[in-house]
């Protein structure tokens, strides 16, 4: 066979194995491209956002909203408590927002990646004889607990007239350090995991 009709024959071999793999990836439904595809972000598994839920028909209370964290910010959550805050009772108040804030989320509130880092076993009091009216003493130091866990405290008291003076929320601790004014700002809920700001002692 001459050089030349063995060269035609590795040509048409060639071709003819082209076009079987051009056969076989059509009939496997692979669709060749030049250029990158763009599938779009990836849904987010931290939505941060409850569906509508009537708290009001729990019976367990008036309905208020909570601070948690869900992707490091702070977010409203709807729960109910059993306090009547037109009674005036702003340690009834305190004590039952706090409480909220310390019950660990509900299924649903998780697996939308929310949680708490109040301390479970952190409790507020009112008021010693030489303080001022509007403060609330917590069983551990304010500056002490996870920054995160006093924004919580401060943005979710900030909410309720009874528990604020001129928009801020004043609290202590159990030692025999001067209570602290504390703002719940846009910033604060933004970033938690930096301290509150302070507006000085009352």
């Amino acid at each position: 066979m001459r050089r030349s009709e063995r060269r035609g024959h590795r040509t048409a071999a060639a071709l003819a194995g082209a076009a079987l793999c051009a056969v076989l990836a059509a009939g496997c439904g692979i669709r060749t491209t030049s250029v990158p595809v763009d599938a779009g972000a990836a849904p987010s598994r931290v939505p941060c956002a409850m569906p509508a839920s009537d708290v009001s028909q729990t019976g367990r209370g008036i309905p208020v909203q909570v601070y948690l964290v869900c992707a490091s910010q702070l977010v409203t959550v709807d729960r109910a408590v059993r306090v009547q805050e037109a009674r005036g009772d702003r340690l009834a108040t305190a004590t039952g927002l706090l409480d909220e804030l310390r019950r660990r989320p509900t299924a649903d509130e998780r697996q939308a990646g929310f949680s708490t880092n109040v301390p479970e076993g952190l409790r507020v009091s009112g008021p010693r004889t030489d303080d001022a009216e509007e403060v609330l003493r917590l069983s551990t130091q304010p500056e002490d607990l996870p920054a995160e866990a006093l924004a919580q405290i401060v943005c979710t008291f900030a909410e309720h007239a009874s528990l604020t003076s001129d928009e801020q929320v004043t609290l202590g601790g159990p030692g025999d350090y001067p209570a602290r004014g504390y703002l719940c700002t846009a910033d604060t809920k933004a970033s938690p995991k930096a301290m509150p700001s302070t507006v000085g002692v009352p």
